[in-house]
């Protein structure tokens, strides 16, 4: 495709990006992120290594070959270590922060801040008592393990705000745009670069980083008139992946603005949604990943037994394994793109990539070392943090699930001769029952004829046994000339639909829905979110207070200490009636359990009297009839 028609088809279905209040970071020109960066080297046991000082770093010198070893990482560095001294004792001299700093210099920082933002209900208040101990493991992890450093974030607004103000206000916001076709669709793609994540520091989330890529992909197909029509759009979001990415283009989940998909970037996170809320994400730790899917498994099994199908997608199931955060995906901040105050400046295309994406497989901001990766920068559009490329690039439609989907036009004429191949398969499967069977009568015949001659025994037992195959040959045979019947159907009947313009549900291939957390979710208490906020550290504080000073009543005090908890636990959330409902259930099941350990004979011997009495009641009256 031309560089031409690509870029009219990118400006033609540019998405508008809606931002949360209190939103620092949008998407930029990398060159003027690289420009601002330095260049370093991470060899395992040493220290980091600078390769290119600020300044001097450009994307051509970004993509010059480098051989520091297999084991070497290659990384930026936004912030470094004297900006974030300088910053701190700024902030202790004048006692206020950078945000308020600046929202009063409007003129020295062009690109000013939205409204500061405000916590919607407590996250912790929206999970059970459980999730917050796993989130309590994972704040003390930060303790251990590699992230960014404090007042990162605010460095980064800084240095962020600075580059825009050495820019014209026509280029501060930018995406980059690739256009390609594979199996009959062309498919669009727009990358999103943010100098930074916030989420961790700014919006109580789970993570900070340096850089920051999003990606949204649409998916047009040519119509019998050569027009291209847009049929999917999928955006990236956290765990989400395949058919759980998108949405089509007639579904009223997708909002749009005339041909321009609206994106609810979330706060931070810069996740991208379809509709604008809060979303309660649950993010497993990598040490709890595989308890978390077994735990997963088994209420699916369970599920399953009881209701024949699980009855809640993955994301409305609370996990006691993963740790809960808030996306704040609001909506009512900054609005950039096509018909907003704030537009789009020139997308720059990455057909064919340029060698800063083909060649650098480094990471796009400071690398922290984090065991869990989640505080280390992103690698570019092209590759993951382990050099290996990504899936969204090299087989975008298998990313969004539509590897298996043909477009429209080709549907019908796939369907067509799909129909012809299972009809042609059922008529040679008809002449081949046929001739099994006069096989298998045949040798019915045999057997008859022989099985009472005890010279020809070997040769009878011969003709059993192929008897045997041939019968069992011929069941396979018609079962699936009955399920080629069954399927010949079902594709008549899609035709059919095909054939009249019916389609399927627009979110049929829809297996977890992500849902924003409702408002009658959201109504708790201020006494719930702060029980929710502290339960954990009283609790922990109580059970070292009682390993100090009570140790001779550890067991009980710790019974009546979560016995308190629950309570209060179940008050906060005005569940009392239920818990007392639980916990009667409960002690009926432990008096069962204690009555059977004390008269487990006496209660067998009962059992067995009342069987035989049964059985012998049974036995009469079948005789008496």
């Amino acid at each position: 495709m031309k560089e031409e028609q690509a870029r009219w088809l990118l400006r033609r279905f540019e998405p508008v990006i809606r931002y949360t209040k209190g939103e620092q970071f949008f998407p930029m020109d990398v060159a003027r992120f690289v420009q601002a960066c330095s260049l370093w080297v991470q060899q395992p046991n040493q220290l980091p290594e600078m390769l290119i000082p600020t300044g001097e770093l450009t994307l051509e010198r970004l993509a010059e070959p480098r051989a520091h070893g297999p084991r070497a990482i290659y990384f930026m560095k936004l912030v470094e270590p004297p900006e974030l001294m300088e910053l701190a004792a700024q902030r202790v001299k004048e006692g206020w922060s950078t945000r308020h700093k600046l929202a009063r210099f409007p003129a020295r920082f062009p690109a000013r801040f939205p409204e500061r933002f405000h916590a919607g209900p407590g996250r912790l208040a929206r999970v059970g008592y459980a999730s917050r101990l796993v989130d309590a493991l994972f704040s003390l992890s930060l303790l251990a393990r590699g992230r960014v450093p404090g007042d990162s974030a605010a460095a980064a607004a800084l240095a962020y705000q600075r580059i825009l103000a050495s820019t014209h206000a026509a280029e501060w916001y930018r995406y980059y745009g690739r256009v390609l076709r594979q199996q009959g669709w062309t498919i669009l793609q727009y990358w999103f670069f943010y100098p930074f994540n916030d989420w961790r520091s700014g919006f109580y989330g789970a993570n900070d980083h340096e850089g920051d890529w999003e990606k949204v992909s649409l998916y047009l197909y040519e119509n019998e008139q050569g027009e291209l029509c847009p049929e999917w759009a999928a955006y990236a979001m956290h765990d989400a992946s395949g058919s759980d990415l998108r949405r089509r283009w007639d579904d009223p989940e997708l909002e749009k603005i005339g041909e321009h998909p609206i994106i609810y970037a979330g706060a931070g996170s810069h996740a991208n949604y379809f509709q604008p809320g809060e979303y309660l994400t649950e993010l497993a730790l990598p040490f709890l990943a595989p308890v978390a899917q077994l735990a997963d498994r088994l209420q699916r099994t369970w599920e399953r037994s009881i209701w024949g199908q699980p009855t809640q997608a993955r994301w409305s199931r609370q996990s006691i394994f993963r740790v809960p955060f808030v996306d704040y995906a609001r909506g009512d901040g900054l609005a950039i793109g096509p018909g907003q105050a704030q537009t789009w400046a020139e997308p720059i295309l990455l057909n064919p990539p340029p060698p800063w994406v083909t060649q650098y497989r480094g990471l796009w901001g400071l690398y922290a070392n984090d065991p869990f990766s989640g505080e280390d920068a992103p690698a570019g559009p092209m590759y993951q943090r382990d050099g290996t490329m990504r899936r969204a690039w090299f087989a975008p439609l298998a990313w969004a699930g539509l590897d298996r989907t043909l477009p429209p036009p080709q549907r019908l004429a796939r369907v067509q001769a799909r129909l012809a191949e299972i009809r042609a398969r059922q008529e040679e499967t008809a002449v081949h029952i046929q001739t099994t069977t006069e096989q298998l009568t045949g040798l019915g015949v045999e057997i008859q004829a022989i099985q009472d001659k005890p010279h020809l025994r070997r040769l009878l037992q011969e003709k059993v046994k192929a008897e045997t195959a041939v019968s069992a040959e011929l069941t396979t045979l018609r079962a699936q000339l009955a399920n080629d019947a069954s399927l010949a159907e079902s594709l008549t009947l899609y035709l059919t639909q095909l054939q009249a313009g019916v389609r399927e549900p627009p979110r049929a291939h829809i297996r977890h829905h992500y849902h924003a957390t409702t408002e009658a979710g959201m109504r708790l208490s201020r006494f719930a979110e702060a029980w929710a906020a502290l339960s954990i550290g009283l609790l922990m504080i109580g059970f070292v207070l009682l390993a100090l000073f009570a140790r001779e009543y550890l067991l009980l005090g710790l019974t009546s200490l979560l016995a308190v908890v629950l309570f209060v636990e179940a008050s906060a959330r005005r569940s009392l009636t239920r818990l007392i409902a639980s916990l009667t259930n409960l002690l009926a099941f432990v008096a069962s359990l204690v009555l059977l350990w004390q008269y487990f004979w006496q209660i067998v011997v009962a059992l067995a009297l009342i069987a035989g009495s049964y059985i012998m009641w049974e036995n009469i009256r079948e005789l008496r009839q």
